[in-house]
């Protein structure tokens, strides 16, 4: 709990020392319409937005004369992020007018009022008809309306380093079949390079989202079992999958192939795997995301060495089971905030960040699979970085979180799960149990489902 009261403390001084800056987005104070407030993350290896927003930011001004863009950079880790930006929306004086939303966030912070829709501004767009209908359907609501306009999409794999695993005399051209061979070869790296951390799977509460979807997701959905079942609109308890998931995570750290607990339970880990522990061979493999390359391409962690270094291999299900490989995807939108002062003028923001010049930009610099068919299709994006024509053939094995409002609770419920069994404090079948227990309390008995 102690953490928990640190991050809400540290999100509240963040909070209040923005309300200056943001309270001219405040449609319900005395808002300044000529300025918009946008609020967003940066982070020390994540400033591929930042460089976006600066950009957007001065080619705004300059076609709008009297408007000016106030860019508020919430330099927070994911979790942290989001706990700043709900504390924000949770006053018109205080809420931004445009705001860097997770596509699994919408539904429930639209369902709160924190957003408003933008279908009357979207219909006008004309490059509204360069976003393809999956990429529409990550910004709608609960209702149907359009509540974010999406700025690339993300799978996940298996990176390695191939110079370590010529080492400890294993295959530099590697693709596991099943969940033994990736524990076949982090005991082999144990063993032969006892410095070197075998493998990373995120398990703590404090990467949040990130031990959510990149590790235990990434498990669950490489079973015969998931989190959902969208025909019947309840959630599953008692799974085997389920378990299974958490009996990995119990393995890899009870047998210390990941990393130890004060790197894995540090809301920093994942800014240590992308900028210290795979640059610096520290770590033999990493469950990550697409979106890694684009810190080492340019900027203060630049690592020209790992389009040679590292290999990229699909995550594979559970025993080999078809379709045999597993990923997941989400992303991010820009969406325009329930208080904005001049929403019209949020919405051409956004427009102006995410057209073809800037959203090619984005995706090339920040690694993101391209969702605008004109940026998909450019030869400059298929060009620029080796990694994309991988992580883009992950698509076809991917899946996306349950986009529900209560998903976030839910996810929370999974990290606690998660960080239990890789502390030791319980086991697999116990965890499980609790999360059972903690699923009923959230959405109710009536919203569940036994598996099978």
């Amino acid at each position: 709990m102690r953490l928990q009261r640190t991050v809400i403390a540290t999100g509240a001084v963040v909070a209040l020392g923005l309300t200056a800056a943001c309270s001219s987005g405040g449609g319900d104070s005395a808002a300044d319409d000529s300025t918009i407030t946008v609020a967003y993350q940066k982070t020390a290896q994540f400033v591929q937005l930042d460089d976006l927003l600066q950009k957007a930011k001065s080619e705004y001004e300059a076609a709008n004369e009297g408007m000016t863009v106030d860019l508020v950079p919430i330099e927070a880790e994911q979790d942290q992020y989001f706990t700043k930006l709900a504390l924000m929306n949770g006053s018109p004086d205080t809420a931004p007018d445009v705001i860097y939303e997770d596509t699994f966030q919408i539904r429930s912070d639209a369902a709160a009022g924190y957003l408003q829709p933008i279908d009357e501004y979207v219909e006008a767009w004309e490059d509204w008809d360069q976003f393809p209908d999956t990429a529409r359907q990550a910004g709608l609501g609960d209702d149907g309306k359009v509540y974010g306009v999406s700025m690339g999409t993300d799978t996940r794999g298996l990176y390695y380093n191939k110079d370590l695993f010529q080492q400890a005399g294993l295959p530099t051209d590697w693709q596991p079949e099943s969940w033994d061979d990736i524990l076949s070869a982090a005991r082999t790296i144990k063993d032969k390079l006892p410095d070197v951390t075998p493998i990373n799977v995120y398990a703590g509460k404090a990467a949040g989202e990130a031990t959510t979807m990149q590790g235990f997701e990434m498990l669950l959905y490489g079973t015969d079992d998931e989190l959902y079942d969208a025909d019947t609109q309840k959630w599953i308890t008692g799974s085997q999958g389920f378990t299974d998931s958490l009996a990995f995570l119990e393995t890899i750290y009870g047998e210390g192939l990941a990393p130890s607990l004060d790197i894995a339970l540090d809301a920093s880990v994942g800014a240590r795997v992308a900028t210290e522990l795979l640059p610096q061979g520290k770590l033999a493999m990493a469950v990550d995301g697409s979106w890694l390359p684009g810190g080492w391409i340019t900027g203060d962690n630049a690592w020209p060495e790992w389009e040679d270094t590292l290999g990229m291999a699909a995550m594979p299900t559970q025993d080999g089971q078809e379709p045999g490989f597993t990923s997941m995807s989400g992303g991010w939108t820009l969406a325009v905030g329930a208080h904005a002062g001049d929403p019209q003028a949020a919405f051409d923001f956004i427009a102006t960040a995410l057209n073809k010049e800037n959203s090619l930009k984005y995706d090339t610099e920040n690694s993101q699979i391209a969702v605008r068919t004109d940026v998909a299709e450019d030869p400059e994006y298929l060009g620029f970085n080796p990694s994309f024509e991988f992580f883009s053939s992950l698509v076809d094995y991917t899946h996306f979180r349950p986009a529900t409002p209560d998903y976030s609770q839910i996810s929370s419920n999974i990290q606690v799960a998660a960080e239990s069994v890789a502390t030791g404090q319980a086991t697999a079948e116990e965890a499980a149990a609790t999360y059972d227990e903690g699923l009923a309390s959230i959405v109710g008995d009536d919203a569940t489902q036994a598996a099978g």
